[in-house]
């Protein structure tokens, strides 16, 4: 028997039963659906999440400094100076506190960030019109500010904002810059802000003190060296006393990350093919019946010639079909559920090839291992007692 002639044969066999074939691949089909949208869905939160870290840069180390008193803190001088430590290009430190910005009579609360120059460089923002706060204003405690894309929208709709004065706690500041949009990061918006001179900052909010110290690394291959050097500076500074910072490495966060979500997509992956493995039993089911109800069309084909392999060629060709064509309809299912989810609420999706190949090529594997049973007990018929099954 040829090969073809076997799959039009087991095409006639599926095509006589449809809704018993629909019923059989529906296993599969909800395994292999649930296979590709799961992980599709996993690898887009996953992409997005990446991307945020990626976004503040894998050369950049963040400084916390967590003491208030006067041991366990640094003056901003103090962290600025960390620029002129080997390796290291940028040292921007910054002071973040909740604050309300009033204009007119909108007002919004809002992230009010004490900066200096250098802040920009590390944190990769850019000025869209006016300028950045310069070292003349952080001398003089000058009572300017530049705020965000979004705290501009906010406060002042289309109206430019640049020139405008704004109450930030009930002082008067002048806003001499607006920053261009940059989205949002795992830490919230960066365009719902507004910075302001550092040293205006701590008398603004009567904390002295830096809380955080941006770096920026020359050289991202020489992370390690450079986070090394920066934690025996803060060892000395704080003189041993390692409660008072924590230096935070984005790489290492951005590493760690994605062996998590790296494992996450494996379990989804294997809940999802459970699935499968249920849709295979019950193709081994269906196709266990087939052979009851073809015993004696067995009978006569071994009585005029078949051999062994021709039908177990041909019962295997019937449940590779019947995955097969379940497995493809689950890729379709799985890629449309993926892609509404998509469109209809905020998660992200990552259609990922290699899985929907390796789903469907599962499925298949299914087929095959599950039709082997049925397959081997129809090739083992004896042709007297084929023809004589009632």
């Amino acid at each position: 028997m040829h090969i073809g002639q076997a799959f039009r044969m087991a095409a006639k066999s599926i095509l006589g039963n449809k809704m018993r074939a629909l019923l059989t691949m529906l296993g599969i089909i909800i395994g292999v659906t649930a296979v590709i949208s799961l992980v599709s869905l996993g690898q887009g939160a996953t992409k997005s999440v990446t991307d945020s870290v990626a976004a503040l840069g894998t050369n950049s180390l963040t400084v916390n400094i967590s003491g208030r008193g006067s041991t366990t803190t640094i003056d901003y001088t103090e962290a600025t100076a960390f620029a002129d430590l080997d390796g290291i290009e940028h040292s921007a430190p910054a002071n973040r506190q909740n604050g309300t910005v009033k204009f007119g009579t909108t007002s919004v609360n809002v992230s009010v960030l004490g900066v200096t120059p250098d802040y920009t460089s590390a944190q990769d923002y850019q000025v869209s019109a006016g300028r950045f706060i310069s070292q003349i204003d952080l001398d003089f405690y000058q009572r300017i500010a530049v705020i965000g894309s979004g705290t501009a929208e906010d406060l002042f709709g289309t109206e430019n904002a640049v020139g405008q004065r704004i109450l930030i706690n009930g002082i008067r500041y002048k806003v001499v810059g607006l920053l261009a949009s940059k989205g949002s990061s795992l830490s919230g918006s960066n365009d719902d802000i507004v910075m302001i001179p550092i040293t205006n900052s701590e008398r603004l909010f009567k904390s002295k003190g830096v809380s955080t110290v941006y770096v920026k690394v020359e050289d991202g291959a020489d992370m390690d060296a450079v986070t090394l050097e920066l934690e025996n500076a803060l060892y000395k500074k704080f003189r041993g006393n390692e409660n008072a910072y924590n230096v935070f490495n984005q790489a290492d966060v951005l590493e760690t990350f994605s062996s998590i979500s790296d494992t996450l997509s494996i379990a989804l992956g294997g809940i999802a093919g459970i699935s499968l493995l249920v849709g295979g039993i019950g193709i081994m089911n269906i196709m266990l019946v087939s052979v009851t109800e073809r015993t004696r069309e067995i009978g006569i084909r071994k009585a005029i010639g078949a051999k062994k392999k021709d039908i177990m060629i041909q019962f295997l060709i019937e449940s590779v079909a019947l995955s097969g064509l379940g497995g493809l309809l689950g890729v379709g299912f799985g890629v449309g559920i993926a892609l509404l989810v998509s469109k209809t609420t905020t998660l992200g999706v990552e259609l990922s090839y290699p899985i929907m190949g390796l789903a469907f090529g599962f499925s298949v594997f299914i087929g095959i291992i599950f039709g082997m049973f049925p397959a081997n007990k129809a090739a083992n018929l004896k042709p007297i007692d084929a023809l004589r099954f009632e």
